[in-house]
């Protein structure tokens, strides 16, 4: 269970934190990257059972991340809205250069945590 954020301001380090593993980061990159263009070329193309598969490509590729590479339980279970956002935010940081002070804070505040929300050494 993660603590309880009242803000995406408060949340987004300990979801950052959530993604050590660069495997995971890369796969949330490619699951968030081809959902998208998925969901785009649906409204583009007016295939609305595409959007069906949105979910289920950004969710797949991402999950994937944190049950084999990252070992804990994704932050979408408790924040679902706000982990969306975190998925785009992260790939914007990534894209532009400025993940890697962004990371080192939230590992500062919250640590590596595994599959029972224990922290770890970053």
């Amino acid at each position: 269970m993660a603590p309880k954020f009242e803000s995406f301001r408060e949340f987004f380090p300990y979801y950052l934190a959530e993604h050590s593993d660069p495997v995971c980061r890369g796969l949330h990159y490619a699951g968030t990257l081809l959902a998208t263009a998925v969901f785009l070329y649906a409204l583009y193309s007016q295939t609305w059972w595409l959007l069906l598969v949105y979910p289920v490509i950004g969710y797949g590729f991402a999950w994937a991340g944190h049950y084999i590479f990252e070992k804990n339980r994704p932050a979408t279970f408790d924040y679902a809205w706000w982990s969306l956002m975190g998925d785009y935010k992260m790939l914007s940081l990534w894209l532009s250069g400025r993940l890697a002070p962004a990371m080192e804070d939230a590992l500062a505040r919250f640590g590596r945590r595994n599959s029972k929300g224990v922290s770890g050494a970053a």
